[in-house]
């Protein structure tokens, strides 16, 4: 949780959920699956999200013959979100090449903090649930900010 952003409080999740269209997100994300590039792997994984001001912004998994370049979907959707005008997210979820909703890893899960905060909602295998709740104590912007005005 970020200084300035206030953390979901218990059924916020569902609260939030309740205006996004979950349905269109999925199509998206398993459309996304069928362009990603897996040729290690096999494991394709598309990911949507929906933003603050109404856009649909999506991404595909990359991989690359040294694994530690791979691109998750997440990073793709991300560069969409900046590339298409920046803002926030408020809904998302991300699916295997069978469709199955999965979560985003921990690298993932700190891109998704920084563009959508506290109260972004995912879709998961259990149910809505926040950023705050997948990623607790989440590390952002406003701690650089918070550290700044402390040395100076």
């Amino acid at each position: 949780m970020t200084q300035t952003e206030p953390a979901a409080h218990d059924g916020r999740a569902e609260e939030l959920a309740r205006d996004i269209d979950w349905d269109a997100l999925h199509a998206r994300a398993i459309q996304m699956t069928t362009r990603s590039y897996v040729p290690y792997s096999k494991y394709p994984v598309g990911a949507a999200a929906w933003t603050t001001d109404g856009r649909l912004v999506s991404g595909c998994n990359v991989e690359n013959a040294g694994y530690g370049v791979t691109l998750c979907a997440e990073c793709g959707l991300i560069s969409e979100l900046v590339a298409t005008g920046g803002g926030r997210l408020k809904g998302f979820l991300c699916v295997n090449g069978a469709g199955e909703i999965i979560m985003p890893c921990g690298r993932c899960r700190q891109l998704l903090w920084e563009h959508g905060g506290a109260n972004l909602v995912l879709n998961t295998v259990r149910g809505f649930k926040t950023m705050d709740q997948v990623l607790p104590d989440g590390f952002g912007p406003n701690d650089l900010d918070h550290y700044e005005e402390k040395i100076s």
